[in-house]
This record gives C-alpha cells, sequence and structure tokens, in this order.
C-alpha cells in the first residue's frame, strides 16, 4: 500500500530536522566554534573552503543549463551574482578572499588552490556533478542546506572576534553578507522542494538528496580533521617521488 504524502508542514519539518546533521556538528566546527583551532587550522579551513566557494557558481550555472523555466532561471541567477560579483558588487568569492588574507593567506596561495585537500576536492566536484547530471529540481532540493547556515554564520560573527582576535574585523563581511542572502535563497529553494515533490516516494527522495549534500559538507570537515587536527596529510609518511 502506497503511503499518503505528507502535508507540506510536515515535510517541510523534516527537511528542516536534517539540521542535526548539518556540519556545525562536526567536531572540526566544533572546535572552531569553541576557540581551540589554531592559526594553521583556521587557515586550512579558510584555504579548502574557497575551493567551495568558486565551484558554486559553477554548480549554479549547470543548473541554469538544466532548467527550461525563465522564472527560476531569472530568480536562480542572482546567485551567480551573489558569488562572481558584477561591477557593483565584489561577490562571495571576493569577500571569500578577503576572509583568507584577514586569517594571514595571500590571495596567490588561495587562488592556486595548493592548499586544497584531495578529499575536499573529491567532495566539491561530487557535488557539482550531481548538480550537472541530475533533475533541476533535484539541484535545487541540493541547495536547501541553507536552511541551517544562518546559525553558523551568526555564531562566527558573536564569537570569532573575542576568540581568534588576531583575524582582522573586516574579513567577517562574507558572513554577513549571507545572512541576508542565504535566507532569500532558501525561501526560493524550499518553495521549489515543496511544490515538486509531492508524494511520499518523492519527498523521500527529497529527503535523501539534502542528506547526501550534508555529507559532502561533512566529508570536507572529515579531510580537514584528518590533514590538520590527527596530523595525517594526504601521502603522509611516503616519499615524494623526483621531478
Amino acid at each position: 500500500m502506497t503511503e499518503p504524502a505528507w502535508s507540506p508542514e510536515e515535510f517541510e519539518a523534516r527537511l528542516r530536522g536534517l539540521g542535526s546533521l548539518y556540519h556545525i556538528h562536526h567536531p572540526y566546527h566544533v572546535r572552531m566554534h569553541e576557540g581551540t583551532l589554531s592559526r594553521e587550522q583556521i587557515q586550512g579551513w579558510v584555504a579548502n573552503r574557497y575551493y567551495y566557494q568558486i565551484s558554486i557558481p559553477r554548480k549554479d550555472a549547470a543548473l541554469l543549463a538544466n532548467c527550461p523555466d525563465r522564472d527560476t532561471r531569472r530568480r536562480w541567477l542572482q546567485r551567480i551574482v551573489d558569488h562572481d560579483g558584477n561591477a557593483d558588487q565584489e561577490g562571495g568569492i571576493e569577500a571569500w578572499t578577503r576572509l583568507g588574507i584577514a586569517c594571514g593567506l595571500d590571495r596567490s596561495t588561495l587562488e592556486s588552490q595548493r592548499m586544497v585537500l584531495p578529499g575536499v576536492r573529491f567532495a566539491v566536484d561530487a557535488y557539482v556533478n550531481f548538480v550537472r547530471t541530475a533533475p533541476w529540481q533535484d539541484a535545487v532540493c541540493s541547495s536547501l542546506t541553507e536552511l541551517f547556515a544562518p546559525t553558523i554564520h551568526r555564531q562566527r560573527l558573536a564569537g570569532w572576534p573575542d576568540r581568534y582576535p588576531w583575524i582582522e574585523a573586516d574579513g567577517l563581511q562574507y558572513f554577513r553578507n549571507r545572512l541576508t542572502e542565504a535566507h532569500r535563497d532558501v525561501q526560493h529553494g524550499l518553495a521549489v522542494t515543496l511544490a515538486h515533490f509531492r508524494s511520499r516516494a518523492e519527498q523521500q527522495r527529497a529527503l535523501a538528496i539534502v542528506r547526501f549534500k550534508l555529507e559532502v559538507l561533512w566529508c570536507m570537515c572529515d579531510a580537514m580533521w584528518t590533514a590538520y587536527i590527527d596530523g595525517c596529510p594526504p601521502f603522509h609518511g611516503c616519499t615524494e617521488p623526483a621531478p
């Protein structure tokens, strides 16, 4: 017997309930919030998240390429502008770069991606590939980890000035920007998801999609924990081959 669909309210509640798996609860982020990460561990996180930031516009462009709905394309296009910027605004990638500089990294180090861990690159590329190959509504659904993002941004804005005073204050502008951008974006993504995933089977698939994105974010943190907390970076103990 086919189970009845959840009401929109119940479906939304179940989507929001996945927040218990958000990477804010990963031990790396717990330590970050407690103020116990070293300068190198913060820098490692910023440098690796840079790869995620520069991949977001590519992900969104792939979604647009698959989306036949003009209204959705018009609204989703703003996400690319938010990250890439234009003549009127610097964009999230530049704001994240300034965060890296405020943490003591230089622009060339970030842009070279030489600090990006293989596990982080693999997880982010898996997400971009999912969006590139999935139906556009599934891709929209995968963005709903933004439901949980404002909390983590508020934590950083409230706690970092005291816990990491060596980070220049103007480098935190990215988090301020995302408080309003993420709220706007999630309202649209949630509306599309609630309207499209109507049967119980479809709703359960939507939950699986959001969980997949949560796994991507968690795997990124796992890679950073192994490299920067456990002190076991990629190829640890291996002999570098001669050039």
